[in-house]
């Protein structure tokens, strides 16, 4: 009998296998350990859920000679295989193997006639409906610099209108930086921190973020010190007359003032009306067009770049 689910990756926001192995976990009220956690002394009979392929060379090695110390002591649940000799000597060596398809038990039960042909459910791990608000904030940024404490503003701001509202929080990586247990953990603290209103978008396509600015009551966007003019991300929500909800400070840029083209949180006492923030964000539009646009970038920079 198994007593834990071991997988490789352990993200379920970044792994497919991972979001399925943590939901099976919880249906067999068992719990999830890493592969590599798992030393050849161990007494745990684990159900290794696996797509070798998406493993680290190193990693292969170690995982085969586990199981060669294994040897019937261990199940094996196969989401893909590539035929390699490491991934047939686990399954030789594994006392239950599952399959997560027709196709895979095809071209496996010669290895092993007893191979049991499964499948894998649906993994939507928060089947939400998202229901109409008075406010709709968007917020979007980089997975690693969510700013809680502003937040906590925003959400007592909120929480004055007396209005129902929810929040929309899309991300942006850094080349070289993923979705790491911090970012988790932050926006576990930005889920308790508005009771549930908010609902993580992942990374989106341009023509998804630009609809969500057309539909915002604003956008949210903080920063460890204050805006900066060459922030792309509020620059785009003003081009789209989105009003913006940000951190100044004597850096930001000239003509980004509180209560006429932004709103500054820091000296935000409440939230303006939708009429207010619909006459900031007409502002912010034509600042953002005008004195911080293409047209204006280039004519400055082209008589001394190109001369």
């Amino acid at each position: 009998m198994i007593d834990c689910i071991a997988g490789y990756h352990l993200n379920p926001w970044t792994c497919g296998i991972a979001k399925f192995n943590q939901i099976l976990a919880r249906q067999l009220d068992l719990p999830v350990v890493g592969i590599l956690e798992l030393p050849a002394t161990s007494r745990r009979r684990p159900l290794l859920s696996l797509k070798l392929s998406e493993f680290e060379p190193e990693h292969v090695h170690l995982l085969d000679d586990w199981a060669a110390h294994r040897v019937g002591q261990y199940e094996v649940f196969l989401h893909a295989v590539d035929g390699t000799p490491v991934e047939h000597r686990l399954i030789a060596n594994a006392a239950k193997v599952f399959c997560g398809n027709r196709e895979l038990h095809a071209n496996l039960e010669g290895l092993r006639p007893d191979i049991i042909e499964l499948f894998c459910p649906g993994t939507i791990l928060t089947p939400h409906r998202v229901q109409p608000t008075d406010l709709e904030v968007f917020t979007f940024g980089m997975a690693h610099k969510i700013r809680v404490e502003y937040y906590r503003k925003l959400r007592d701001l909120l929480e004055a209108t007396r209005q129902s509202y929810k929040i929309f929080v899309s991300t942006a990586l850094h080349e070289g930086t993923s979705f790491d247990e911090s970012f988790i953990v932050r926006f576990e603290e930005l889920q308790e921190l508005f009771s549930g209103r908010v609902y993580f978008m992942g990374y989106l396509s341009d023509t998804a973020v630009y609809n969500h600015l057309m539909d915002a009551t604003f956008l949210a966007a903080f920063f460890e010190k204050g805006l900066r003019a060459n922030n792309t991300t509020v620059n785009a929500a003003m081009e789209c007359g989105c009003a913006v909800l940000t951190n100044l400070d004597e850096y930001s840029p000239v003509g980004y003032d509180h209560l006429q083209t932004v709103l500054d949180i820091n000296q935000c006492e409440q939230l303006p009306s939708v009429d207010t923030l619909s006459r900031i964000g007409q502002a912010a539009r034509e600042i953002a067009h005008g004195r911080y646009g293409w047209d204006s970038l280039v004519a400055q920079l082209k008589p001394v770049a190109l001369a």
